[in-house]
């Protein structure tokens, strides 16, 4: 009985393993591909695709190494995706939670693969591009989703699960819920500002072109609304993290995704507005673009945990932390 846990606790290890391999990839993939728009790369290898202007290995230009190199890290990443979805569908099928995590992974990176290889063959619109960063922002966020929980069944095999006190309330787990929808929102709008080349429809910072409310057309309109959009989630998420930090000091997981939150959506805000200091020099917006896109994966995949988490601890005060009873694995 002994050796049989002991294979369970190591199979449940190595999977742990490969999923934070696959977070890691799926990170990767996201920075590459925000990358390939700032470094206008989409068409360095033509309107071919798998190919690279006819080639396999193609000849070297910048835009042509910048996107062969983001399909070459999409395809590594997809056979991980597919390697860490088998495992969990062989061996933690009644994990229900995982199982999900690990399907959406497959799912989300089929499609925004997908829409990548026909922003390629065939020109498309600017919503359409914004889009594709949402379905690979999606992906990263399952991914990261399966290795916390990975994470989390891994110690309790090899600890005895923590019993909290209380449960989340459902005014404050619906809280959460809203503020991730609206961010999706927000990441949206970001996105099609990136993609319409509308970033320098407002220059200077808080202030937009030196006015509080700037005439609203064009590029102009689309930034400011963008600007209105995270000043509100900033709100959220600054109400989001209080209450975490001050109401459930007992339940350490829910509070601390909750200070994280607000720590990323900081950083979020001010890279925002190091994207504006810098539009003038292309070396460095390219550097503070991505350090925006690096906080915007971090706090809107902390939120969709804490989501999770909290409809996981949900009525039940006595619930054990992570134990995948009937409602916790129907997530």
């Amino acid at each position: 009985m002994g050796q049989v846990k002991r294979v369970k606790t190591n199979l449940t290890i190595q999977i742990k393993r490969l999923a934070y391999a696959v977070c890691i990839g799926m990170f990767l993939v996201v920075l590459n591909g925000a990358l390939v728009t700032k470094t206008e790369s989409g068409l360095g290898c033509g309107n071919e695709w798998p190919l690279c202007n006819g080639k396999f290995v193609p000849a070297y230009t910048i835009e042509s190494m910048v996107e062969y190199s983001h399909r070459a890290v999409t395809g590594i990443v997809g056979l991980m995706v597919l390697a860490v979805f088998v495992l969990v569908w062989r061996h933690m099928k009644k994990k229900r939670d995982a199982f999900l995590y690990a399907s959406s992974i497959l799912l989300f990176t089929v499609v925004q693969a997908i829409m990548g290889a026909l922003a390629v063959v065939y020109t498309q619109s600017p919503p359409v591009m914004a889009l594709h960063f949402g379905f690979s922002l999606l992906a990263f966020a399952s991914s990261f989703l399966l290795a916390a929980a990975m994470r989390r069944y891994a110690k309790e095999q090899a600890d005895s699960p923590r019993v909290y006190p209380r449960a989340v309330t459902d005014t404050y787990r619906y809280s959460i819920w809203l503020t991730l929808l609206y961010t999706y929102i927000v990441v949206y709008v970001g996105a099609f500002v990136r993609h319409t080349d509308s970033s320098g429809g407002c220059m200077g910072w808080p202030l937009c072109n030196g006015q509080v409310i700037p005439e609203l057309s064009g590029g102009t309109l689309i930034v400011f609304m963008h600007r209105l959009a995270a000043l509100l989630l900033f709100i959220l998420v600054a109400w989001i993290a209080h209450v975490a930090y001050h109401s459930y000091k007992d339940i350490p997981e829910i509070r601390s995704c909750g200070v994280w939150t607000l720590v990323l959506c900081v950083g979020q805000v001010l890279s925002g507005a190091l994207v504006v200091f810098t539009i003038s020099n292309e070396n460095w917006l390219l550097f503070t673009s991505l350090l925006h896109t690096v906080f915007i994966c971090g706090q809107f995949s902390v939120l969709c945990h804490m989501s999770i988490r909290a409809w996981q601890l949900r009525e039940d005060p006595n619930r054990v932390a992570g134990h995948s009873d009937k409602r916790e694995t129907a997530v």
